[in-house]
Order: C-alpha cells, then structure tokens, then sequence
C-alpha cells in the first residue's frame, strides 16, 4: 500500500535528504564511508567534548564522547546515549549535536557510546559494550561531577534497541540502577521480519522491510525469527519485563517498528513499569531528522519534560511559579 498520502505534510520534506541505502553485504562498506565523510555537526555553545577509551580486561576498549554543559552544577544527573543505524552503521559523531542538545535541556552529563556495529560484532557484543560503557559511567561518576543515584539510558532505532536490552541486562547484573529507559521509536524485534500479518501501512519510508531485515541477520548472526534468540539481543524476546525501570517510548504511526514498539510498552505496563507512550499520526520512522516540523518540537519536549523529571525528581516535586515543572525546551 502507497502510504505516502498518510504522511505529516510538515515532515514530507524530509524524505528528499535521503539517499538510498544499498544495505548488502557488498554495499555496507561504501554506506559506511558515505556516513563517515559527512561533515560532523557541531556542538551547541557551552557544551564540551571529550573523548574516553573505556578499558576492558582481554578486549578491546569502548571509545566514548563525553558531553558536558559549562553550566553544570556539582553532583549533575548523568544520561547514556546510545546511537542508531540499525546495527550495521551509526556512530557517536554523527549525534554529537543531539548528545550536547540534551545535555544542556537536561542539565546532565551525556556519555555517548562508539559500540561495535555487525556484522563484525554480533550479539551480544554491542549490548556488551553499552553495558561496558553504562559500568564506567557508574564508577566514575564522581570524577565527572554526576550523582550515580541518577543515571539513565537512551538511544534511538537500534540504539533503542540496544537501550532496552542493556535495561535488562542491567536488571539482571544488579550492578548499576536505572532511573529511566528512554527509547525513541526502538528496534526491539526480528520476528517483525517473519510475520505472516505485515501492517500495510508501516514501514514503507525510510527503514523498510528490506532494510530490517540485512540489519537484524547482520546483529543476530543468524537468521531473524530463529528460536533461542537472547532478549538482550532482541528484548521483545524477554518474558518477563517486571523490575525494569520507568520508560518512555515514542514511535511514529508509520514507523515499521510501530507495532512491536507499542506491544512492548502494553506489556511493560502489565509488568507494573511505569511506562510513557507516545504515537505520532503522520510520522515515519527518523521523522525527527525534520528539525523544525511541529511534531519534532512536541516530542522533544515530551521526551525532555520526562526525562527531567526523572533525573531531577526534587525540581518535578516543586513546581514553578509560572505553573510549569521547568521542562519546557524550544527546540
């Protein structure tokens, strides 16, 4: 089904900056060099930059960009930020001006992970280097000016995907709480590449079908929908979703990952997580990429609003004299 006239007029446009992606064995290489020699957005002012290799014990360390307000005040929340590219490309780079954006809106530290992309790292390996990346941040909060009490995890596309197994892992390690799992429009499944009851209406613009499933082979090493498959690779896998932390999850109503996404939020809720979701009529997967469009400005806030009262419960708890909970963000 043409979809095309289901569209958001004001994101339409958005669609022209995309070139195809020639998402094969023989063409990941040049979609990747493509990427890379894009010129890097820069930072917003007052945000800094600096670059850490996490150590591991008998492997290689994970590279990540740590972002910081010049403003901060001591004992700041700290957010992980886990980049998309549907396994297979993405970088920390490429989301330095949106790592540094929330930064400053929230008033935290960002650390934003280089993980290993598939199909040279399959899983567990990149949800094994968030959790890598997540344990440092804990460790060190202190020496970077965060209050380890309030940490929590993000990311977008595969990086929600990541975001959501690295909750459970998380959960299951013990290791380090989370205050929030944030996850924007996440790829949380691979049976959504094997369904016999495809939605006609999702997944035409974008990140298509074909698209997810190279990405999901490429992660899983194997092919999508096969049995075993772990939920810290796949978390839509998990069985049991109770005692992870309170989520908010957005996802467009054109979004492939549309259905997945909002059967994992029912089944938080059921789980008692406190869960936020939003669905956005008209938007197609990465619609955020039309910066300026109203729905982009709207969830930006929303996303922004919850994460702040997440991160900093004791400014949510007194609201302002202007009747606001101070979260309010022109984007």
């Amino acid at each position: 089904m043409d979809t095309t006239h289901l569209i958001d007029p004001d994101i339409a446009g958005a669609l022209a900056l995309l070139p195809p992606l020639d998402l094969t064995p023989e063409g990941l290489g040049a979609v990747r060099a493509a990427m890379a020699a894009a010129p890097t957005p820069p930072l917003p002012d007052g945000v800094s930059e600096e670059e850490v290799f996490v150590p591991r014990e008998g492997k290689e360390p994970v590279r990540v960009l740590v972002h910081r307000p010049a403003s901060l005040a001591p004992d700041a929340p700290g957010v992980l930020w886990i980049h998309g590219g549907g396994y297979v490309f993405g970088s920390p780079d490429a989301d330095r001006a949106l790592s540094g954006t929330y930064a400053l809106a929230l008033d935290a530290v960002v650390v934003s992970v280089d993980y290993g992309l598939s199909p040279e790292n399959v899983a567990p390996g990149p949800v094994e280097d968030c959790y890598a990346a997540l344990r440092w941040f804990h460790e060190h909060a202190a020496d970077l000016g965060v209050d380890r009490s309030r940490l929590a995890i993000a990311g977008a596309s595969a990086g929600g995907g990541l975001t959501a197994g690295l909750a459970l892992l998380a959960r299951d390690r013990g290791e380090v709480p989370l205050v929030m799992q944030f996850l924007v429009y996440p790829m949380l499944d691979d049976r959504t590449v094997t369904t016999d009851d495809p939605n006609p209406v999702t997944g035409q613009f974008v990140w298509t079908p074909t698209y997810n499933e190279f990405g999901w082979r490429a992660h899983l090493g194997t092919d999508p929908g096969s049995a075993g498959i772990s939920p810290y690779a796949a978390a839509a896998r998990a069985e049991d979703l109770s005692g992870l932390p309170p989520t908010f999850l957005e996802v467009g109503a054109l979004d492939l990952f549309l259905e997945e996404d909002v059967e994992y939020a029912r089944r938080l809720v059921r789980a008692g997580v406190p869960t936020e979701l939003h669905v956005y009529p008209g938007a197609f997967h990465g619609y955020q990429m039309a910066v300026d469009a109203p729905v982009t400005r709207t969830s930006f806030q929303l996303g922004v609003s919850a994460l702040r009262r997440a991160l900093h419960p004791a400014a949510a708890e007194t609201p302002r004299q202007d009747g606001t909970d101070g979260a309010t963000v022109d984007g």
